[in-house]
This record gives structure tokens, sequence and C-alpha cells, in this order.
């Protein structure tokens, strides 16, 4: 079994366009994007719209699901950075997420 290598979601991007061999300008103007925003994301110094990660996944053939994983765990680590929060918040969020789970399904 071979671990998955750990990457951030504009790393992800960049591979993905790099193993299609693809030049950026191209997967813009699929998505409807300026060529330096995709370079950015590239970059992780913008973040896309759920949409654009849709947008990604159907271009590249991957499941948006799996992509949308990508980009939303980006978007946690940059978050408890950011705020200089400990690690165990995730802990507490699983727990919290749990909790909302089951709350829903009494409902």
């Amino acid at each position: 079994m071979t671990e998955k290598k750990l990457t951030s979601f504009g790393e992800c991007v960049r591979q993905l366009r790099l193993d299609e061999g693809l030049p950026l300008r191209k997967i813009a103007a699929q998505l409807d994007i300026d060529p330096s925003l995709l370079g950015k994301i590239e970059r992780n110094e913008r973040q896309p719209t759920k949409e654009l990660v849709t947008a990604i996944a159907k271009i590249f053939k991957q499941n948006p699901k799996d992509l949308y994983s990508e980009f939303i765990s980006d978007q946690f680590a940059y978050k408890i950075l950011e705020d200089d929060v400990n690690i165990d918040a995730l802990k507490v969020a699983e727990e919290k997420v749990l909790y909302i789970t089951k709350s829903k399904k009494k409902k």
C-alpha cells in the first residue's frame, strides 16, 4: 500500500494539468477565467469557488467530491494557521459534525 503524497489544492491542480501536458492558458480558457487567476490558484495565492473546483474536476475527469475534499482541507489548514488555533480544534470540529449529523437525523 502506498501513501498518498500530501499536496495543497493548487499543487494538485498544477500536477493534473502537467500530467495532461496542457498549458495554463488552455485550462484557463476552458474554465473561462484569466490565466493569471489560474496561476495564482496553482500557487495557492487565491482560492477558487466551489463551482470552479467542480469545473476543474470535470476537465480533468476527477471525482468532484475528491477534488473538493482537497480544496476544503486547505481551507481548514489555512484557517487554523491564520487564527493560530491549536490543532485540537479539528477534533472538536469532528465531534460537532457528528453531533449535528445526529441532531439532523432526529428531525
